[in-house]
């Protein structure tokens, strides 16, 4: 039988734990920031003890996505609202959604599943959320700029775009690699194969070699100069 999740937030904080630092997806709990969450090994053990089907994620990786991630939430993010995720079952999806999940104790949000892209916002008038989480990675930002670059268009950022009608939007992933994504949620999984046709991925994977963390400062100068052409 699995746990309410209403219990299992009501365990962890009796033993201690901070619950807005930690993601739980029974069976998984995971840990977003080690020192802030105060989960420490022994309050592990107490929660396996009571919970034996249940694991905690530990993973390095993991806390430094929640960090580059929150530098997006703090700013994006408002008390309350309701957010929709795109309910297909894909890598990022998944990751939004354990990122998202202990927003609904800082923030207070609600998160909404649904089958909703950005275009379908086009063809509606009336909603019942306030914002829709794009898995926007980095890698995807950065390439869209490179290509701009080799056609010769002007530069724009797709997270430049914050609403659209009546829906705000808002960008989690966009200072994450999909790298990091891929080793933390498919570790065992073998990158796939870049499309020859594709000038951009292929130089941006030369230009990693030589320059480092050439993705973040691309980003960096764009929104520096997507702001100035405001």
């Amino acid at each position: 039988m699995i746990p309410e999740k209403k219990e299992i937030l009501v365990f962890l904080k009796r033993i201690g734990v901070d619950t807005r630092f930690v993601s739980v997806v029974y069976p998984r709990l995971y840990i977003n920031n080690l020192r802030f969450s105060r989960f420490s090994r022994k309050k592990e053990e107490l929660f396996l003890k009571n919970y034996p089907s249940g694991e905690v994620i530990r993973s390095s990786l993991f806390q430094k996505i929640c960090a580059r991630s929150s530098r997006v939430l703090g700013d994006s993010l408002h008390p309350q609202e309701r957010v929709v995720i795109e309910s297909d079952l894909t890598l990022k999806n998944k990751a939004l959604y354990i990122i998202l999940e202990p927003y609904t104790r800082k923030y207070g949000i609600q998160i909404i599943k649904k089958h909703l892209k950005v275009e379908d916002l086009d063809q509606q008038s009336d909603y019942n959320f306030d914002s829709l989480a794009i898995p926007l990675t980095l890698d995807e930002e950065v390439k869209g700029v490179l290509e701009r670059i080799f056609t010769g268009k002007k530069i724009k950022l797709q997270s430049s775009e914050i609403k659209r009608g009546k829906v705000r939007l808002i960008y989690p992933l966009l200072n994450i690699p999909e790298k990091w994504l891929e080793d933390w949620l498919n570790p065992e999984n073998e990158a796939g194969p870049v499309d020859d046709e594709e000038l951009s991925p292929e130089f941006l994977l030369f230009l990693e070699g030589v320059v480092p963390q050439v993705r973040e400062n691309i980003l960096k100068s764009s929104q520096f100069i997507t702001k100035k052409s405001l």
